[in-house]
């Protein structure tokens, strides 16, 4: 380390959380799968054994770069780091050859830290593979994406991925305790309770913007009494959510969205809702989304939750943003309170099981067009009755293909309307239903 970074090492105008960032394991706050004392990571770090390659993938400020840049300082490895916005093919390749060189003169082991890995494109990512393959490198990448998502499958084959999860309200006290101390100021003399719990909210589990804003209310002069809550977000500004829409959080918060209304919890629903109103979702997508739910997940145990959807798909792209707000939250709250059935869709995932496995089974002839003469020379049409010629508008006749007659894809439940079409398809084939054995009535609905 020379003059200026010793400097810079101890220069107490560095923002307060880069000063508090740990420099030991034992330092950090949270993550009890990976620190606790029992922890094989840990065991292994401490012990200095060597470690594989890394992806290390979790929400921001919760202590990927931490770990990864204590892991970094192990004397038994060299480090080479890159940040993915400022790193091309070619400087990848650069840092490959220099750590195949110093494996073969200094049979020292190369360690790449990659910050925000997944800025990688699937070009500068295949850059790595064969060094990994050849142990010339050890990778250690940090991401907020799920790697899933976002990394090449050859890549994250050869490395083992470590999830991290949010700090938890005792880790963000923790680090609010030891923030003010830093700082020569008392947590009690600067915040009230309420304050002090509307500083984690508007921190959003972020350890870094915490500190931030910790530091940024502990250099003022110190209140005659304790900060309020209001008081505190007037100073730091509202609540900016984490959002991105090609990103994790956008494909977790629809998931759980759908799921809710699915489970029949429309204040769940709202709630996801409102963090997808929130991060200014495409209006397009979300009303995609529960048209789709719509016919999947209720179908016709309530017909009229796709006219809803529908209709709420319409209306959103005539209104939009703050508004279509409105929208939404009415057709949410009636899809989650409906009554649920996917027959439908389970109806047409069997017919289409049945079309791949059975190939085109030729078509019944009494089905087939018989408008031109020809066809009817063929026999096309004969023997086909009318089912309206029926005593109830139905006439008992086989109409799938030769080889399928068991077949029945549709199994109708016996929620809402569905109540009703089962009703209907037994007694117009003569069947005494369970729940009734009169005609029911098709107009009605207990949706």
């Amino acid at each position: 380390m020379d003059l200026f970074s010793s400097a810079l090492q101890n220069d107490s105008n560095r923002p307060l959380a880069e000063r508090l960032r740990p420099k030991s394991l034992l330092e950090m706050v949270g993550q009890p799968k990976l620190l606790s004392g029992s922890s094989r990571w840990r065991e292994a770090a401490e012990a200095g054994k060597t470690l594989p390659s890394l992806i290390l993938f979790g929400p921001p400020g919760c202590g990927k770069t931490t770990f990864a840049r204590i892991i970094c300082s192990r004397d038994d490895v060299f480090t080479e780091t890159c940040h993915a916005i400022e790193t091309g093919a070619k400087l990848l390749k650069e840092v490959c050859e220099r750590a195949r060189m110093r494996k073969l003169t200094e049979r020292k082991r190369t360690l790449v830290f990659v910050d925000e890995i997944h800025r990688l494109n699937r070009a500068q990512q295949d850059v790595l593979l064969s060094s990994l393959e050849s142990g010339d490198v050890a990778l250690l990448g940090a991401t907020t994406e799920n790697p899933s998502h976002t990394l090449n499958p050859a890549l994250i084959s050869r490395c083992q991925v470590l999830q991290f999860d949010p700090l938890t309200d005792e880790d963000l006290f923790e680090l609010v305790r030891r923030g003010f101390q830093a700082m020569d100021r008392e947590v009690d003399v600067v915040l009230s309770e309420d304050a002090s719990h509307r500083l984690l909210q508007l921190s959003d589990g972020d350890a870094r913007r915490l500190l931030n804003f910790v530091e940024w209310l502990a250099i003022e002069a110190a209140p005659s009494q304790p900060l309020t809550a209001d008081e505190v977000e007037a100073r730091l500004g509202s609540l900016m959510v984490r959002f991105d829409k090609t990103g994790q959080e956008h494909h977790d918060l629809i998931s759980a969205l759908i799921k809710s209304i699915r489970g029949s919890d429309p204040d769940a629903a709202v709630y996801y809702l409102a963090r997808l109103v929130k991060g200014g979702e495409d209006v397009a997508f979300l009303s995609r989304r529960l048209m789709i739910l719509a016919s999947e997940d209720i179908g016709n145990a309530d017909p009229r939750a796709l006219q809803v959807a529908v209709s709420g798909a319409e209306a959103v792209t005539r209104v939009g943003w703050p508004e279509a707000s409105i929208i939404f939250s009415q057709v949410v709250c009636y899809l989650a309170c409906a009554p649920k059935s996917n027959s439908s869709y389970r109806a047409i995932n069997e017919a289409l099981s049945c079309v791949e496995k059975t190939g085109s089974r030729p078509i019944p002839l009494a089905l087939r067009s018989s408008k031109t003469a020809l066809s009817r020379s063929l026999g096309y049409g004969r023997g086909y009755q009318y089912s309206h010629d029926g005593e109830r508008g139905f006439i008992d006749q086989e109409f799938l293909p030769s080889g399928l007659e068991s077949e029945r894809f549709l199994e109708l439940s016996e929620r809402g309307f569905e109540k009703n079409m089962r009703q209907y398809q037994d007694w117009i084939r003569g069947k005494r239903s369970e729940s009734s054995a009169e005609k029911p009535e098709s107009g009605k609905s207990d949706a």
